[in-house]
This record gives structure tokens, C-alpha cells and sequence, in this order.
């Protein structure tokens, strides 16, 4: 984190977050670390599909169709949090964190990471094996950290 601070703020760039499995875990990363003011603008929580639609003004056919833990919700959530943030970088995370609520098509661990800079939006898919909620919360973070890095070079 501390390296992808220093990154950020040698380029003068502004990050922001919504957050829906890790609850806050990645913002509290960035803002655990002295200087985060000068990089940080915005961290959201958008745990339910109601915070999602009213909050993101995601559109809730998107939720309907494909539903919140897809490659569309996670895009639309990355789109309109940098209409909001104005940040240069936005980061979406939406997933399934268990250990219940998984599916076979959706099993626990699966978790999109939308990255959008400037007008470049990439969505990865994540199936992390580990079913501990805490586990796949942490690992989602580091993959999160690790994309965003790749991103800002």
C-alpha cells in the first residue's frame, strides 16, 4: 500500500473505492497509512442492492439480469463511482466473501475488481479458493492493490 501511495502522489493522482464484500477493507488500507489525504478521495460502501441503485444509480435491471456479483454490476459500480468521485482511478469490488450465499454458478470466493482510469475500465474475475470470509476479504484487497498498481505505471 505504502508503495502504491507513494506512486499516486508522485503523479499527483486521486483514488477512489466502492466496496461491497469487503466492506470497507480497502479504504481502511489506504487510510491506515500517513499522506493517504493527499491520494484518497472517496470511499463508499455499497453492501446492499438498494445502496447499490439509489446510492450508485446503478441500474437495477443490471441487478436484475445478471445480478449484483457479475462482470456488468461491477462495471456499471466503477463507472458511476468516477462520475461521482472525479478521481483519476476508481476501483469497484463486488463478490461473494461466505462462508454462506454461494452458488454453483456463484460460489463463495467469486469477486470482480473494476479498475477505471481516465477512460479505461478493466473488470477482472476472481475465484479465490480459501472460504474463510475474512480470507477472501484480505486476499481481494491485495488483488485490488496489485491491479490498481499495474494500472497507475
Amino acid at each position: 500500500m505504502k508503495t502504491l501511495l507513494k506512486l499516486l502522489t508522485k503523479k499527483k493522482l486521486k483514488i477512489s473505492f466502492v466496496e461491497s464484500c469487503t466492506g470497507g477493507l480497502l479504504s481502511s488500507s489506504i487510510t491506515s497509512i500517513s499522506g493517504a489525504s493527499k491520494v484518497f478521495n472517496l470511499g463508499l460502501v455499497t453492501y446492499s442492492n438498494q445502496a447499490k441503485i439509489k446510492v450508485l444509480k446503478v441500474n437495477k435491471n443490471i441487478i436484475k439480469k445478471y445480478g449484483a456479483v457479475s462482470q456488468e454490476c461491477c462495471s456499471a459500480m466503477v463507472k458511476n463511482l468516477s462520475k461521482i468521485s472525479k478521481a483519476n482511478i476508481n476501483v469497484s469490488i463486488t463478490g461473494i466473501a461466505g462462508p454462506k450465499g454461494g452458488t454453483k454458478e456463484k460460489p463463495v470466493g467469486l469477486v470482480y475488481i473494476g479498475v477505471k482510469k481516465g477512460n479505461k475500465i478493466q473488470v477482472n474475475k476472481c475465484l479465490f479458493k480459501v472460504k474463510n470470509r475474512s480470507s477472501i476479504q484480505k486476499a481481494t484487497v491485495r488483488k485490488a492493490l496489485n491491479l490498481i498498481l499495474r494500472a497507475t505505471k
